[in-house]
């Protein structure tokens, strides 16, 4: 729901802590077309005694991070992170996050370092709706019976675990358009809430070529479309972040391809449960689901 930018030398990230938002001003925009993949950053400095981050710390946000030096394990909330050899480290925060998180640094013999995070709230676009609340269910067995296999092939692909360093990167836009449904909208039936929009949905014509907006490794490729999400198409960028393209007229990588910032990976389309052509996105840390736009410029 980062990849270019990386995390850069030790001076580099203090600056951006406290000017995180003038990271983005230097973000690749990917328009129609390919554009050069944006190389991962030396391994920084291990010089630093206290953490270094760098994002949005907001609900549905993101942030890098390079734990402090001798930290041989990393927790976010009591959950381990993976910390790699340099120490950078990735943590993002779901859209009903909490408006706190702990990070802990376990040293060895040398006392633990604890940094609580503050996630700020956001106001999320809601629209109130005066009609009983009926939630989406099972129209019979035979869709009930195969949207169960749909489900654990999508659990069976977020849950590998890949090399793939997009994480580290800036990201860029999969596709340019219109902006047609926005991350964490939520109707309001009666009081009662139904499910938010998980994702950003982007504008585009049939057979428009969106893009790959960071290094990654497909982990699902739909051979056929998913009742609800058609063309459905999932790569993951490392560290427990992944993207999810719903709706693809085709795709254009199969599982287990590496591809590259800015490569070709699909064409829009409006399979599945579609009003019409555009591109969903949706990003995840784990379980928690983030706002693509706070990822790109």
């Amino acid at each position: 729901m980062a990849r270019a930018a990386g995390l850069g030398s030790i001076a580099g990230l203090a600056m951006l802590v406290t000017a995180s938002c003038n990271l983005n001003a230097t973000f690749a925009l990917a328009q129609n077309h390919a554009v050069p993949a944006t190389p991962n950053p030396a391994p920084p400095s291990r010089l630093n005694n206290d953490f270094v981050l760098t994002g949005q710390q907001v609900q549905g946000g993101w942030m890098r991070g390079l734990a402090p030096l001798g930290t041989l394990s990393l927790s976010l909330g009591g959950k381990p992170v993976e910390v790699e050899p340099d120490g950078a480290f990735f943590v993002a925060f779901d859209r009903d996050s909490g408006p706190a998180a702990e990070l802990l640094a376990r040293r060895g013999d040398l006392p633990p370092l604890r940094k609580m995070l503050a996630i700020a709230p956001r106001s999320w676009q809601l629209e109130q709706v005066n009609a009983p609340y009926r939630p989406g269910g099972m129209a019979d067995a035979e869709f009930a019976a195969k949207r169960a296999i749909e489900l654990a092939q999508i659990g069976a692909a977020r849950a590998q675990s890949t090399d793939a360093t997009g994480w580290r990167q800036a990201f860029t836009w999969p596709l340019r358009g219109a902006i047609r449904g926005r991350f964490g909208a939520q109707r309001i039936y009666q009081g009662k809430p139904g499910s938010y929009h998980g994702g950003l949905d982007i504008a585009g014509a049939e057979g428009t070529p969106f893009m790959a907006p960071a290094d990654g490794v497909v982990v699902l490729a739909a051979s056929a479309p998913f009742t609800l999400e058609g063309n459905l198409l999932i790569i993951d960028h490392g560290s427990g972040l992944s993207s999810a393209f719903l709706h693809a007229s085709r795709l254009g990588v199969r599982a287990g391809e590496r591809v590259r910032q800015g490569q070709v990976i699909g064409w829009v389309g409006r399979t599945g449960r579609a009003s019409g052509p555009h591109l969903h996105w949706a990003l995840k840390w784990r379980d928690a689901k983030l706002d693509p736009l706070l990822f790109v410029p």
